[in-house]
């Protein structure tokens, strides 16, 4: 009887540390907190995305109001086009702007959605004009170490 109640507590942790480790996986792959209520789609185009991926947040004033679902690039304006299912329960005016922003130093990246004043609405299938590409670590470093360098190129050394 002791061996059968021992053998039944480990199979319970095991059972346990796999429900763990979905709960981990759909975390990672962003998988949680989908809704599956009615929704929207509008399209943003960025100079560049960044690391921003289908699936990821779109956010306003820090709340979860949608997901990005495609990524494409335009052909002719070699932009990134970035289309995003919004809840139905969240209506944006016509003049909001959307951002690509990082969650901390180093996180994933997500799209931030920064309501206008206009009294209109963004339609279903509305495009947002106003938009910041995401912010580049690598871009920002090489400006500047391009910058230290070109001020100690242009500062007279010490005459002899």
């Amino acid at each position: 009887m002791t061996k059968r109640n021992m053998e039944i507590l480990v199979g319970l942790f095991v059972l346990l540390g796999l429900l763990a480790l979905v709960f981990v996986a759909l975390k990672a792959a962003n998988l949680t907190n989908f809704s599956s209520g009615a929704t929207y789609v509008l399209t943003a185009r960025f100079d560049n995305i960044g690391g921003l991926k289908v699936r990821a947040p779109v956010r306003s004033a820090g709340v979860v109001v949608g997901r990005v679902t495609s990524i494409v690039l335009d052909a002719k304006t070699y932009q990134g086009v970035v289309t995003m299912s919004v809840d139905q329960r969240f209506r944006f005016p016509q003049d909001s702007a959307a951002k690509i922003l990082t969650s901390g130093l180093l996180g994933d990246q997500y799209i931030g959605l920064e309501p206008g004043g206009d009294d209109a609405e963004l339609a279903p299938g509305a495009n947002i004009a106003q938009t910041q590409s995401a912010v580049v670590l690598e871009n920002l470093i090489g400006q500047f170490l391009t910058g230290k360098a070109a001020e100690a190129g242009s500062t007279p050394g010490p005459t002899q």
